[in-house]
């Protein structure tokens, strides 16, 4: 019904700079908030910054000064921008969105990810 496509990981030094994207496409009616989450090998799944369709965000603490949440509903599509990167910064990033279905019913959708690897 609906489908997230991440792009723009890859492998940067520390002290690097990334841009995420996440572009949502299919039975859309309203994209509601999207946002960012981080898996490292072995961990859990961490928050790390989230943006409400009228451009609200808030941040993980650990990526807060560093990282930048914005949306281009036009283009049904939600960027992080990562700036400063760390080695602990190294995990794959998942798109997440709350949709509003053209059937009117509401779901959260997650993306298959994209690999940040930041190197020391």
């Amino acid at each position: 019904q609906v489908q997230l496509v991440e792009s723009g990981g890859g492998l940067v030094q520390a002290g690097g700079s990334l841009r995420l994207s996440c572009v949502a496409s299919g039975s859309i009616f309203r994209l509601n908030a999207m946002g960012w989450y981080r898996q490292a090998p072995g961990k859990q799944r961490d928050f790390v910054a989230r943006i409400s369709d009228g451009g609200v965000a808030n941040y993980g603490d650990s990526v807060k000064g560093r990282f930048t949440i914005s949306r281009d509903n036009a283009k049904n599509t939600v960027y992080l921008e990562m700036n400063t990167l760390k080695p602990e910064d190294t995990a794959v990033y998942y798109c997440n969105a709350d949709v509003t279905l053209t059937a009117r019913a509401t779901a959260g959708y997650w993306g298959r990810g994209t690999q940040v690897t930041v190197s020391s």
